[in-house]
């Protein structure tokens, strides 16, 4: 079996409500990452996490951060982040006209370097990158808001890509998916042949439990 991480999405914590207290809840779940979503306003319609809100989640959490670039031009501004080593970093195909540049860069900074794919954009995209990663972010949603419908052809979309990989050998390589990766979806999300889920207001952050209840209910069904 692959190594299951889950990566809560910090645009979901409010930060009029207790960010602090979401960040001790989810350290005490056991979650293996920090999804932070960096969105520019033009390569997608919204702004969201900055430069400063990484910096801080660093300064109060140990857990590795999951980066992921909803920008035009990563590479311009990829040492914007001060990327750690250890941390997951995704790029989108759609967003650079150097994408093997951009990724050999994440990777000098000793983090793992991801290709990002919106649910339209074939997975042609990655053929001669996949040497070059070491796992691919699948949106499963047009990306730029939470709360979502899931795009049902992208579950089949996850499985061609999990076979892409296996057949190119490289069975190592992780897949992430993002968008309404909730409690109804994440067993066929999982059975296709995703490991690594970004969890938001449908799963994670759903109300009603906390967020220890729901990581144990979110594990539950993938270990069932």
């Amino acid at each position: 079996m692959r190594n299951i991480m889950l990566a809560p999405s910090m645009m979901c914590v409010s930060p009029w409500e207790d960010p602090a207290g979401a960040i001790r809840q989810l350290t005490d779940a056991g979650v293996e990452l920090m999804h932070m979503d960096v969105m520019d306003g033009s390569f997608v319609p919204n702004l969201m996490l900055g430069t400063e809100a990484i910096k801080q989640l660093r300064r109060v959490c140990d857990i590795p951060l999951d980066i992921h670039l909803m920008i035009d031009r990563p590479e311009d501004k990829l040492a914007w982040f001060d990327i750690q080593p250890g941390e997951y970093v995704s790029v989108h195909a759609e967003s650079t006209h150097h994408l093997q540049r951009t990724l050999a860069r994440i990777r000098d900074y000793g983090a793992h370097p991801m290709a990002a794919l919106n649910p339209a954009t074939p997975l042609c995209m990655l053929e001669d990158v996949l040497p070059d990663v070491d796992a691919v972010l699948l949106m499963t949603v047009n990306p730029g808001y939470a709360g979502q419908t899931l795009i049902p052809q992208t579950l089949n979309k996850i499985a061609r890509l999990r076979r892409m990989l296996d057949d190119a050998g490289r069975e190592d390589v992780d897949i992430e998916v993002d968008g309404n990766v909730s409690f109804a979806h994440c067993r066929r999300m999982y059975d296709a042949g995703a490991n690594m889920f970004v969890c938001g207001s449908s799963s994670i952050f759903a109300k009603g439990h906390t967020i220890a209840e729901n990581v144990a209910a979110f594990r539950r069904i993938l270990a069932e």
